[in-house]
């Protein structure tokens, strides 16, 4: 029975192979150029769905977003903390006392009218003035990064289209609550389409990147559509002894993805479309 089995598939692979040696096409299937799906990264409840399915959307245009009031407010907050310079004002003039203290003691105790102790005592004040300025410095800083950070997470609960495309699916409504990490909208790109063929190992050695291919569609068997290789496969499947190509067709009138094609590579004269 598998004698039978590597037979008939040896026994394919030739006629694939003698086929493309013809001229004659390999079955594939059309699929998106791009598709992504888009997830928030935190649970949270859906406040604004902005597109429809089937809608043509740009890179950058904003299509879902979660309820964020409670995370702007809190932003808000953490900007005054962020911006506010009143607490090291505070320290330095403080710091400036002491330094201030410290000059005067150190003017009577030249004259012996203080003792070297009291002097002692305002050096180390002023050494904790000067600590508690840079550890004000510290905070604030630590401020700003913490607006930051809330900033950052406040984009996150909004999902942006990372290409130019359509709409393919949307999964959660308005006032509905997305786990993180769920699967929430779909986009894909179909122009240009990509092709996956599963090319014979002898025939895929000649083939070169940027080469020529031939797509026909089940409805204009007779007008092949011209694409290119986009990429050629490194590791061969050796159950089927093929090479995976990649090819490239332009999609100007929107067909859907999914369609049964058949490719083929012309073999007369050069391949390379440069």
């Amino acid at each position: 029975m598998q004698l039978t089995r590597v037979c008939g598939l040896c026994a394919a692979v030739v006629c694939l192979s003698t086929g493309l040696a013809r001229g004659e096409g390999v079955a594939a299937i059309t699929r998106p150029s791009k598709d992504v799906t888009l997830s928030f990264v935190a649970a949270g409840c859906i406040a604004e769905v902005l597109v429809k399915e089937g809608d043509e959307v740009k890179a950058g245009d904003l299509l879902v977003r979660q309820d964020d009031a409670a995370e702007r407010a809190r932003l808000e907050q953490l900007k005054v903390e962020a911006d506010s310079l009143v607490g090291i004002k505070t320290r330095e003039a403080q710091l400036a006392q002491k330094e201030v203290e410290l000059e005067k003691l150190e003017d009577a105790f030249k004259k012996k009218a203080v003792s070297k102790w009291d002097v002692e005592q305002a050096r180390i004040a002023v050494i904790i003035a000067q600590a508690q300025l840079d550890l004000e410095k510290l905070n604030h800083k630590k401020d700003q990064l913490t607006y930051k950070e809330t900033r950052i997470q406040l984009e996150r609960m909004r999902l942006e289209s990372p290409i130019a495309g359509k709409v393919e699916q949307i999964l959660f409504e308005p006032g509905e609550s997305a786990d993180a990490l769920a699967d929430v909208i779909r986009v894909v790109k179909v122009d240009p389409l990509w092709i996956e063929v599963p090319v014979p190992l002898v025939q895929a050695r000649k083939l070169k990147g940027t080469a020529a291919a031939h797509v026909t569609f089940p409805d204009k068997p007779e007008r092949p559509a011209r694409g290119k290789i986009v990429h050629i496969g490194a590791v061969a499947d050796a159950a089927s002894d093929t090479l995976t190509v990649r090819v490239e067709v332009s999609n100007p009138t929107g067909r859907p993805a999914g369609e049964h094609v058949s490719v083929s590579f012309p073999t007369n004269g050069p391949q390379d479309t440069k």
